[in-house]
Parts: structure tokens; sequence; C-alpha cells
């Protein structure tokens, strides 16, 4: 952290390429604001992307960043984490890439308590490759592989990355972008697996999920009086929530040792400052010749 930022300090040369309208770039803002308000100095973050839509952030935010195979930003990310834990990590993907192409990373990733945090742009629809329906579409709803409506329910993801270990889950919308930057610090500053799921209409190619959809769905969690945060069966009970009422906010939040503060040789100081010019290997090499 290098103090004082302005947006200005994650620019890049490249302006977004997404269609007129679409939740990404409300996800965009929302995240340059969030490293602006914790001063994160862009030489001293990683953001490590999948494939899609979400994932063309890549060029558009000055950062140290990684471009991942379909459904594999969260690998990337941890085994950033995990080389120099010195360093926020951010994982950004979307509902196809993360929750479809990458069920098995989604699943397991939080299992360990690493502390990166998820960003997951989810606007129920492959939209990268022009419509067809994606784990979180809702059933009935008709896409071009599924022409008579899917049949299957949606999959519910603060379920699981609850259920799984995350210590940190949250929803946002992008039609907030002010609650939502402050979820996105909130997710970055907690110590441990952060996941944020943010609800991001495709103004192309999913007219069900829009704007005006979810602007009267979409209620905060912290107006609701009683809510408690670390109660993981409230939290499953609000993970579950959707149809008149989506809650948004932080559902879950605890505090759990984080698996870097578990590893012996990351207590110290950070893999990537070991000193290993005097590591002799040549034992366990002559027994895997």
């Amino acid at each position: 952290m290098a103090g004082a930022r302005t947006m200005k300090d994650y620019e890049t040369p490249h302006a977004p390429t997404w269609c007129p309208g679409c939740g990404n770039i409300s996800i965009w803002i929302a995240m340059r604001t969030a490293f602006t308000n914790l001063g994160i100095d862009p030489d001293e973050a990683v953001v490590t992307y999948g494939v899609g839509c979400s994932s063309n952030e890549n060029n558009f935010v000055k950062t140290y960043a990684f471009h991942g195979l379909h459904g594999r930003p969260l690998p990337l990310g941890i085994g950033a984490r995990l080389a120099n834990h010195k360093l926020p990590v951010i994982v950004v993907g979307g509902d196809g890439d993360g929750y479809g192409e990458g069920t098995n990373h989604f699943i397991h990733g939080p299992r360990g308590n690493v502390n990166v945090t998820y960003l997951v742009h989810d606007n129920q629809i492959y939209g990268l490759t022009t419509g067809q329906n994606s784990p979180t579409t809702e059933k009935g709803q008709k896409s071009k592989t599924n022409p008579n409506g899917v049949l299957e329910e949606p999959l519910k993801p603060l379920v699981l990355s609850i259920h799984n270990g995350a210590t940190y889950v949250a929803r946002g919308f992008a039609g907030d972008a002010k609650q939502l930057a402050s979820i996105i610090e909130g997710a970055i500053t907690h110590e441990g697996f952060a996941h944020v799921d943010v609800l991001q209409p495709c103004v192309t190619f999913n007219k069900l999920n829009t704007f005006s959809y979810f602007q009267q769905r979409v209620y905060d969690l912290d107006e609701e009086k009683g809510y408690d945060k670390t109660d993981r069966a409230q939290a499953l009970a609000k993970a579950e929530e959707w149809g008149d009422k989506i809650p948004t906010g932080v559902l879950y939040q605890v505090q759990k040792p984080t698996l870097e503060s578990q590893i012996h040789a990351l207590r110290e100081k950070p893999l990537v400052e070991h000193d290993l010019t005097n590591i002799d290997i040549s034992e366990s090499l002559e027994e895997l010749t």
C-alpha cells in the first residue's frame, strides 16, 4: 500500500470494449474505486482473469495481471498469493467461467481459506459466446442452447461458497456501484477467502435479468434489523433467498486462520524472498530417476 491514489493511477491506454450499458462497466468503476480508497499501488497488486466478457477487464485496469485458461483464474490467484502473500490478490471471472468451466476450483478454492478476493461478474448467461445458458440462468429461460427453456435449477453460488469454507461471502449489484465498491473494499481487507458475486446485467443477450428486474428486487442487508452476518444458518438462508426479494451486501463474515498463516515456510517471510541457493535437491532427483 502506497498511500493516496486517484482513479487515474489505474488507467491504461485502452478504453473498455463492452457493449454500451453493460453491467461490467459499473464493476470496473467499483473495483478501481475500491483500489483508490485503499491506496493500493498498481505495482503491488495482482489480478488474475479467466476467459469471458468479465476478463476483458484485464486490458482496462493497470495492475499486474494474468489471463488464465477458461475457468482457471482461481488456481492462478491462489498460486500468486502463496508465492508472495504480501500482495493483495484479486481473482476476476464470470458465472460461466467460474461456476461452469471452473466449478472444481470454485468448490475447492475456499476450503483452505487462502487470502484472495474472488470477484464474479454474474450475468446469468454466456455473453462472450453470444448468449448460451450458464449455470446461473433462470429455470425456464430460453437461450441459444435451450430454445425451449432451461430445465435445470440454477446454481446457488453463495450457498456453495459458505458451505465450502469461504469466510467473506457477499453479493453486489452493478446498478449500485457505491455499495459494490464498499463490498469489494471489505473483501480485499478481509483476512481469508472472500467471494463476491455481482449481479451484472447483460444488456445484449439476457433480456430477463435486466437492471430494472434487479432494481425492483434487491435490498441491502445492512438495513435489515437483527441480521447477524457471523451466523452461518442465517447466512445460508439469505443465500437461498431468490425471487421477489434478493439480498445484497455481506451475507457472511467470520475470522479463521488463513492457509498462509498455517504454512511454516511462509511465517517468517514470503516464499519469493527465501534464499534457495544452498538447497540441495539431488537426493530427491535420484529417487525420481
